[in-house]
């Protein structure tokens, strides 16, 4: 018999999900001064932050 999961779960679940779509993940592209290659730098940022994080260098 299969196992029946609770209302409880199932309100969580939504409410994760809900802040998930709040978190972005921003790949930028760095060059290195030594070498002129680039390289990738990726991280999950707050969606409200993703200006922010392409603007510093």
């Amino acid at each position: 018999m299969a196992k029946v999961a609770s209302k409880n779960s199932k309100v969580k679940d939504a409410k994760a999900a809900a802040e998930a779509k709040n978190w972005t993940k921003v790949i930028k592209a760095v060059r290195s001064p030594k070498t002129g290659a680039y390289t990738f730098k990726e991280v999950i940022v707050h969606k409200d932050k993703v200006k922010d994080f392409l603007a510093e260098k």
